[in-house]
């Protein structure tokens, strides 16, 4: 058994003899009321979700998953196709990638994981840390060289975040896919 706080996204607990998918899990202590985990669930097999709230020190049961490496192919309309290493093709709805669906763009070579229950692949998860290219971003603004200045920036697929200003457009730059963070500046990918 796990406490609700050590429940991360992407992994499944059994909740009332269902397994449910946690897509989202967001920690909040207030100065009067106990600590609270406001977790955002998929039922794996209704296809319903829910929000729902934890205190942290709540057990939940997690339910172990098989994991197959797999490489992003294509999308049509809102399903995303996956391949793993024998051509064989696992789709996803955009519903069930929320998490990681930002950071995916055509022609990725990044390998990702994709994450089955009985049989069925319910989601994808990508590495921590992957090297993405800015296609739009603001000038730098002269003269601000105090601290810590970061600007909008834009990646090919649409994903909007918060660069240095010295970052410019056609640069490659490292990405934390848990937070969605700019770490550093990077090289082209061969």
């Amino acid at each position: 058994m796990k406490t609700a706080q050590e429940m991360k996204p992407n992994s499944v607990a059994l909740i009332d003899g269902q397994p449910w998918l946690i897509q989202k899990a967001d920690f909040t202590k207030s100065g009067r009321n106990s600590a609270i985990v406001k977790m955002k669930l998929k039922n794996l097999l209704t296809g319903s979700s829910t929000e729902t709230v934890f205190k942290v020190d709540d057990k939940l049961e997690p339910v172990i998953l098989d994991k197959i490496e797999v490489s992003y192919s294509y999308n049509s309309d809102s399903v995303y196709v996956f391949v793993d290493a024998d051509y064989n093709q696992y789709e996803l709805d955009a519903d069930d990638l929320e998490a990681v669906l930002p950071f995916i763009v055509d022609g990725m070579t990044d390998l990702c994981v994709a994450i089955f229950f009985e049989g069925k692949v319910i989601s994808v998860d990508l590495q921590t840390t992957i090297v993405r290219q800015l296609t739009y971003t603001e000038g730098s603004a002269r003269g601000d060289t105090s601290g810590k200045v970061m600007k909008p920036a834009q990646l090919s697929n649409g994903t909007e975040l918060k660069v240095p200003d010295f970052c410019n457009i056609g640069d490659w730059i490292e990405i934390d896919t848990r937070t969605g963070e700019y770490k550093c500046r990077a090289k082209a990918p061969v």
